[in-house]
């Protein structure tokens, strides 16, 4: 793609934008005719009207994927194809990476350079690894005496229900639906509505690449309507999901109230980032502090929404952070350079808004920022903000806030900073700024997260496990530990005496 902001402006013109449901290996609408307007936060225009799914449509999708299963038409074939079929995926996703960006950029208000810089380029990477890890999976030998043999094997689960969130439409998508295609399970996609438009468009990719009809589905609509209904239903197996807490326990009922399909949910985040007085560069650290919590405009569950500063640092760390915070201004998405972009709509602007009001009340010194952009008329923009003397306990230092806020806690020794660290319902991801080796395995040790980094922040990859303890969720996205979602294990016991 050409890097200026015209040519994105005409591209993003001349996109012929995918709004209704992928159901059974085509378009269809919505059951009802029902329809709601996809808006761009990027200025507020109206993108296209998409299929309103309802309960009609849910059942519909449901009934491809669970005969296109039951067929076998991919269940039933050999890993080695599933491999090729998913790298041809990976490959079209690629083939395509100009579409899918300015699809995300428009949808959800991030800069395009995230977009091709990461975004499409995941979620390729996600599916090829996925693909070629399909025949690395192995069952097991028990260890038993010679008159007898046991098996273990796995199988899929069937029909998965996948409910995305609209942060990384894509790559939340990708992490899902790899690992449950790759296993041999046909799949329902829910995209939110706030940014459907991108897994509108892979279900045409993933037909281009050979995924048979049924096998992949996608049902845009609400949660109350369309993902309520998905994860109610008795004819699903398996039930996945990324998005909030208070979504995750909901959906975790409804797999108790149904069939007790298997449920897994990766949820919020509260992530302290510790810098200690000794860490081996601090101007890198306020660099990657102010990055790791305005990257996506703050709408990431890793983000690092809370620092922790030692004191004796404190106060010139924190002066290295807000200069650092104050050259990412939020600008035009497709901007060339973009630090950030729009949040994904107005309701967000409005939340983020009640936090920052919250923190100002609550007495915390708002140090940069604290206001919505003019950036574009209509669109959905707020200054990076940070919020310095924040007292542990305080509501935005508590709180997933979804926003480009910043909370920062001092504390006096390692015991505080872990104890802090540590009081939260949260337990996703966290990082420590040490040159003391010793001092980097015992926090580590000690920190209830999922993802812990020393010395940086967002390190990792398709090789490494991705999820959270406590209310940050359960089960495990990327990796080979994903497959264990999306398989049944089986025992098969063999007398070999006659």
């Amino acid at each position: 793609m050409t890097a200026t902001f015209e040519s994105r402006k005409s591209q993003a013109a001349a996109l012929s934008i995918a709004t209704q449901a992928f159901i059974d290996g085509q378009y269809v609408d919505a059951a009802s005719g029902a329809t709601f307007d996809c808006i761009s936060p990027i200025d507020g225009r109206v993108l296209g009207q998409v299929a309103d799914c309802g309960q009609a449509d849910i059942d519909k999708a449901v009934r491809a994927a669970r005969r296109s299963f039951e067929a076998g038409h991919w269940a039933q074939t050999a890993p080695t194809h599933r491999k090729k079929v998913l790298q041809r995926f990976a490959e079209l996703v690629n083939a395509h990476v100009d579409e899918l960006a300015l699809l995300e950029s428009l949808d959800m208000g991030k800069p395009v350079d995230d977009a091709l810089g990461y975004d499409v380029p995941a979620t390729a990477r996600c599916l090829a690894w996925t693909g070629e890890a399909i025949d690395k999976v192995y069952g097991e030998v028990a260890a038993t005496g010679p008159g007898e043999l046991g098996l273990i094997t796995r199988e899929p689960l069937g029909v998965v229900a996948a409910i995305v969130p609209w942060n990384f439409p894509l790559v939340m998508a990708a992490w899902k639906i790899a690992p449950a295609l790759a296993m041999g399970n046909s799949v329902v996609l829910k995209p939110s509505e706030k940014s459907p438009l991108s897994a509108l468009r892979l279900a045409a990719l993933a037909m281009e690449a050979g995924i048979p009809p049924g096998v992949f589905n996608v049902v845009p609509g609400f949660g109350k309507t369309a993902g309520e209904p998905l994860a109610l239903h008795m004819d699903v197996d398996g039930l996945v999901f990324t998005g909030s807490t208070a979504v995750g326990k909901r959906l975790l009922q409804c797999a108790g109230l149904s069939n007790m399909k298997r449920a897994y949910m990766e949820c919020g985040g509260k992530s302290p980032n510790i810098v200690f007085a000794d860490a081996p560069d601090l101007d890198k650290a306020a660099q990657v502090a102010a990055s790791a919590i305005f990257y996506n405009q703050g709408q990431v569950c890793t983000a690092a929404s809370r620092l922790l500063v030692e004191e004796s640092i404190h106060a010139q760390f924190v002066e290295r952070v807000v200069a650092a915070g104050r050259k990412l201004q939020p600008q035009h998405p497709f901007t060339p350079g973009a630090a950030m972009g729009a949040m994904v709509d107005a309701g967000q602007v409005e939340r983020v808004m009640g936090y920052i009001a919250k923190g100002q009340q609550e007495g915390a010194r708002l140090v940069l920022g604290g206001r919505q952009a003019s950036v574009v008329e209509g669109g959905c923009y707020i200054e990076p903000t940070i919020f310095d003397g924040v007292q542990h306990g305080q509501t935005i230092s508590r709180e997933e806030i979804f926003g480009p806020v910043l909370s920062v806690i001092g504390f006096s020794d390692e015991a505080q900073a872990i104890r802090f660290a540590n009081d939260s319902e949260y337990g996703l991801a966290a990082a420590v700024w040490t040159g003391d080796i010793a001092r980097a395995h015992r926090v580590t040790r000690k920190l209830r997260a999922g993802s812990v980094w020393v010395n940086y922040w967002d390190g990792g990859d398709m090789t490494a496990p991705f999820g959270g303890y406590k209310q940050s969720g359960n089960g495990r996205d990327k990796s080979l530990h994903a497959f264990d979602k999306y398989t049944e294990l089986k025992a098969t016991w063999i007398n070999l005496e006659g």
